[in-house]
């Protein structure tokens, strides 16, 4: 069976270097708020290009934290893509806010900009980008609207870590960024993990503390914070791993293109991007109009395969006062996609295989 993500491959590359800062934290006995998360988040501030970084607890309080911080609540209404993860449709309505669910473009399955300015109300604070499947929003538009309106604009970065646009790396192309280092993702932890990321300080400071209980220093709290705080442990196996995120994205990046030119199969439609250097390729998903027969034909072949994701948000229980409506773009999507494999350490003859089996589909 080849794979859809080795993890354990993926992360015995570093064993040697994670065991020693493992061993080190158990010198020290600092397992929170301690060296490792420090270097950590200036590195990874580094990395982004933003000013500030926060280590979380992970990728949906991230984005918690954020819209908490900018001090939005009931009444306020956040602008998100119809066809994103519910993490992201979460973090709004648990502050209280209004989600408003705006169609993607059904080429690149990010929120499509043209779109954006007629879902705005007076009650709307920001425009919550989600760089999907590891593909950079094409922000322009974004920020022209934001400038507009006088609106934030927050990203979800959970699955583009070092993507680019127009020179710059997420969560560097907006008010804050939200990242997740869930094991999965590009730049993936051992457990679950989490950062803000900002050039604002005043956020910066606030999220800070407001993850730690609403406490600016030990026992003195002035925010109704919460714990939400990114461990040693986490914090050394991400640092050890930072300085490879690039040249494993590039690798995907590799593998994506090699896909794109040699999956041939008229069945299956393949994605788009508008520049290489802003899709890091987090997952490959193609369409297909009968997936379920898809599926189980690339399993019987032994490919293993991810839906992301089979059901939209708006048609979930958790959002029942949304399940009479219509998003025709988004449902599309999620009816048809499939992820095949995608990741640092596939070999050429597996990439070969997947192709080889795909284009034999019928």
């Amino acid at each position: 069976m080849i794979s859809f993500l080795n993890l354990s491959k993926i992360n015995n590359r570093f064993r040697e270097a994670t065991e020693a800062r493992f061993n080190k934290i158990l010198d020290v006995g600092m397992y929170l708020q301690g060296e490792q998360n420090d270097m950590f988040c200036a590195h990874f501030a580094q990395y982004c290009g933003t000013k500030y970084a926060v280590g979380v607890a992970n990728g949906l309080e991230a984005l918690k934290l954020i819209i908490q911080a900018s001090g939005y609540g009931s009444g306020d209404e956040i602008i998100v893509p119809a066809n994103t993860y519910i993490a992201t449709i979460l973090a709004i309505s648990e502050n209280g806010c209004t989600p408003v669910l705006v169609e993607p473009d059904m080429n690149t399955y990010n929120i499509d900009p043209d779109k954006i300015e007629a879902a705005i109300t007076p009650r709307t604070k920001a425009i919550m980008v989600v760089h999907l499947y590891g593909q950079a929003v094409q922000m322009r538009k974004v920020w022209d609207i934001a400038q507009k309106y006088n609106l934030k604009v927050f990203e979800d970065c959970a699955q583009a870590h070092g993507a680019f646009y127009q020179g710059r790396r997420v969560g560097n192309l907006s008010d804050a960024g939200a990242f997740s280092f869930y094991p999965g993702k590009n730049l993936g932890c051992m457990g679950d993990g989490g950062a803000v990321v900002t050039n604002d300080e005043d956020l910066y400071k606030k999220v800070k503390a407001l993850a730690n209980y609403g406490s600016d220093r030990k026992y003195h709290h002035i925010y109704k914070g919460t714990n939400s705080r990114l461990d040693e442990l986490q914090a050394a196996v991400l640092d050890v791993k930072l300085p490879h995120l690039d040249a494993d994205n590039a690798r995907r990046r590799e593998i994506a293109t090699y896909y794109r030119k040699n999956i041939l199969n008229p069945l299956i439609v393949l994605p788009q991007t508008y520049d290489e250097q802003a899709a890091v390729w987090h997952v490959f998903a193609v369409r297909t109009q009968d997936r379920d027969r898809f599926q189980q034909y690339l399993t019987d072949n032994g490919v293993q395969t991810i839906i992301h994701y089979p059901t939209p948000p708006h048609k979930q229980l958790a959002y029942k006062e949304w399940n009479d409506r219509s998003y025709p773009i988004s449902e599309e999507i999620h009816r048809t996609i499939i992820s095949i494999p995608i990741s640092p350490v596939m070999t050429d003859e597996e990439v070969s295989e997947v192709v080889r089996i795909v284009n034999e589909y019928r």
